[in-house]
């Protein structure tokens, strides 16, 4: 019997392409991108979260950040069950990095000079380059 899979698709034994399974691929990995996004998103509130805490002595700001932190590895790792770790894990800190400079900046008043902006620039450029690599 001859069978292929090789492009993501299950075949049956007649050679025909099982409806279904590459669909299956694509929703998984877009949802694994979502998980990404979002896991990105929650590192930016923890890490400005930081910034409340005061020194963790501000009881509400550290629970909120506490709880950021915890559900942002959760979809981190929910992620990394279909993408790649390094891949994953750099496009999770950039958005991390680029959220919370941003934020930084529009919250609490962080300079913003145009090598700043450029460096923004250069990390999101990363991400979408490993985005589409992987």
């Amino acid at each position: 019997m001859n069978t292929k899979a090789d492009d993501c698709g299950a075949r049956s034994p007649a050679g025909a392409k099982v409806a279904g399974t590459a669909s299956l691929f694509e929703k998984e990995s877009k949802m694994a991108w979502f998980l990404l996004f979002l896991a990105g998103l929650f590192e930016c509130g923890w890490a400005i979260g930081l910034k409340y805490t005061d020194g963790f002595t501000r009881p509400m700001p550290t629970v909120l950040t506490v709880i950021s932190m915890v559900i942002s590895i959760v979809l981190l790792g929910l992620a990394v069950k279909t993408l790649p770790i390094g891949t994953a894990y750099a496009v999770w800190t950039g958005i991390g990095t680029v959220g919370t400079v941003l934020l930084g900046i529009w919250l609490l008043g962080d300079p913003v000079t145009v090598a700043r902006l450029g460096c923004i620039a250069l990390i999101i450029a990363g991400i979408v380059g490993l985005k589409l690599a992987g």
